[in-house]
């Protein structure tokens, strides 16, 4: 089964002396990761990718460029969608890619960006796909899975292990623009990197 391409959003915001990132509740009766907490995030859709018009003509032509930026659109789509809340693609930030591995009712090939919130925000789910939401330290959503508290995907559990240690935003946006995009599995045919400059990849925090 060929994935489909995905895009998923790490929200993160200061705390005291810490910071927090967005866990949204996924409604147990879904197919795919049912029950589990989870980034804001889905596939995307036929309108995410640019039109051929000629603002976007150099994007348009070549297919890698093309699908990141339908992948910066699904971001920005599915973060209004399941949370309620209105990002900007000069916000974001490329951090990994992943593959769903083989033997699973449904594949995706996912873009993970980082999004950094520098106010107070109210947080709205659909109470259709997303049941709940929480702001919790990487530290203690980790805790909390490890404890059979709560259950988080394993791109979840490995992107919050990958910002753990930071207690400002600052320096993980800092950070994160300038390490290379992590990408399971390792030489994925399912990912290409994105040449030359492209939106949201040098996002200021």
């Amino acid at each position: 089964m060929i994935p489909s391409p995905a895009s998923t959003v790490v929200l993160v915001r200061e705390a005291e002396n810490d910071i927090e990132t967005l866990l949204l509740l996924r409604n147990s009766k879904l197919t795919f990761e049912g029950g589990a907490w989870v980034f804001p995030g889905g596939k995307v859709d036929p309108d995410d990718y640019p039109e051929q018009g000629a603002a976007n003509e150099a994007a348009a032509s070549d297919s890698v460029q093309q699908a990141y930026h339908a992948a910066v659109n699904a971001a920005i789509r599915e973060t209004r969608e399941e949370a309620g809340l209105d990002i900007n693609s000069s916000e974001l930030i490329h951090i990994a890619h992943w593959t769903t591995p083989l033997g699973l009712p449904r594949r995706y090939a996912t873009w993970f960006f980082l999004c950094p919130l520098q106010t107070s925000v109210e947080i709205v789910v659909d109470d259709d796909e997303i049941l709940d939401y929480q702001w919790l330290t990487p530290r203690m959503a980790l805790a909390l899975h490890e404890a059979g508290t709560i259950r988080l995907p394993k791109p979840t559990s490995h992107t919050l292990q990958s910002i753990a240690h930071y207690n400002s935003v600052t320096r993980l946006c800092a950070d994160m623009r300038q390490m290379d995009v992590h990408v399971f599995p390792e030489n994925s045919d399912y990912y290409q990197p994105v040449s030359g400059p492209v939106t949201g990849r040098r996002s200021d925090c």
